[in-house]
């Protein structure tokens, strides 16, 4: 799998993964909302022999991270979904 074909594999994950949850019952706001790819931005990316992995986010004010790995040897794609929690500055 060359990298365009994953990073667009990855964006699709994303949306459906965000689009799955919108209620469409209810009002539209800021995160209530369906997105696109092309709302979708890659944070990190690397290439690895076989493998890929991206972090990924969207502009949503919803705090949510997602990471999607892709597995050359067994052709599996997988998908995780953190929400942010904390973000904090800390002084050294």
């Amino acid at each position: 799998m060359d990298n365009k074909i994953f990073i667009d594999i990855a964006k699709i994950e994303v949306c459906k993964c965000h689009n799955n949850k919108v209620d469409t019952l209810k009002e539209e706001n800021e995160i209530n909302k369906m997105i696109h790819k092309d709302d979708v931005f890659v944070v990190w990316y690397c290439k690895t022999l076989q493998n890929h992995k991206a972090l990924l986010s969207t502009p949503l004010p919803d705090g949510m991270y997602y990471e999607v790995t892709y597995n050359g040897d067994k052709k599996e794609l997988y998908f995780d979904a953190y929400k942010k929690e904390e973000n904090k500055c800390i002084e050294v």
